[in-house]
């Protein structure tokens, strides 16, 4: 009973006590309405939406792009999730490997983490030089205004999450084996840098924080208020309209009788778990 209790509390503090899970679904399932509605806009209007999503270890970017992308096509909200480079890429311009991931008319692309890697972790644990970083921050802006002036709606959110509530996600890493997978070497190097990611973060936000691409802080110890709060803003940020649609309605079809499947055709037999 101690541990049903302890995780109660654990869910609580991540959650929220006054956000219940069906209340948390009636809401997000209103949003999802609203998205479905932004999806269709931005296929007839062909505008280019593009969505970045910053902030530490755990602080919940994969599920707000989860439940972000629950209910729409994965042809209009793409999400892109870089592995490290390359050594060719690593030759390149640093901005050239992103530009292909860059949205196109008609679609919606959505970064889990982004170009800012090195006013991050590239610069707090050593892959790029101090120079490299500074010279980073200093022509990002531009690079982006060169993006909103082509017509692309920028958004950059960052997701800000306590070093307790931080502590408790990575250990749950730890001993769910669902969640492993998310916790690397490199996370567990990155932890123990805390003052430094905020240093880094902090002066990121001095230089990139501009008129044309603001950065937007969402707090997300409460995930699915966080959850909640982004999609809200960033459907209040753009000015779509709903697409009137044809009602749609099944057409007549004859089945003559039901053909059983040929004996020697492998079915997927039903899991004994």
């Amino acid at each position: 009973m101690d541990q049903i209790a302890n995780k109660k509390r654990k869910s609580e503090k991540t959650n929220g006590p006054g956000l219940k899970r069906k209340e948390y679904e009636q809401k997000l399932r209103k949003l999802h309405v609203e998205l479905v509605k932004l999806q269709e806009w931005v296929k007839r209007e062909g505008r280019k939406i593009c969505v970045v999503f910053e902030g530490r270890d755990g602080a919940g970017k994969g599920g707000v792009i989860k439940a972000m992308t629950a209910r729409v096509s994965p042809r209009v909200f793409r999400v892109v999730a870089m592995t490290a480079p390359t050594e060719r890429e690593k030759s390149q311009m640093y901005i050239q490997r992103y530009l292909p991931h860059f949205p196109s008319g008609g679609e919606i692309v959505i970064f889990d983490r982004s170009w800012y890697n090195r006013a991050g972790v590239e610069r707090v644990m050593g892959f790029c030089t101090e120079d490299q970083a500074k010279r980073f921050l200093s022509i990002v802006p531009a690079i982006e205004k060169t993006m909103v002036d082509s017509g692309v709606v920028l958004l950059k959110y960052w997701l800000e999450v306590s070093p307790e509530e931080q502590t408790n996600r990575l250990t749950a890493r730890i001993d769910d084996k669902r969640k492993i997978w998310k916790l690397s070497q490199m996370d567990l190097d990155s932890y123990t840098r805390w003052d430094d990611y905020t240093r880094a973060r902090d002066d990121m936000f001095q230089a990139t924080d501009t008129a044309w691409a603001p950065w937007f802080i969402a707090r997300s110890d409460n995930k699915r208020q966080a959850r909640l709060n982004i999609i809200a803003h960033l459907l209040s940020s753009i000015p779509y309209k709903k697409v009137p649609r044809v009602d749609v309605k099944l057409p007549k079809r004859s089945v003559a009788r039901s053909k059983p499947l040929r004996d020697s055709l492998r079915i997927v037999a039903d899991a004994d778990l």
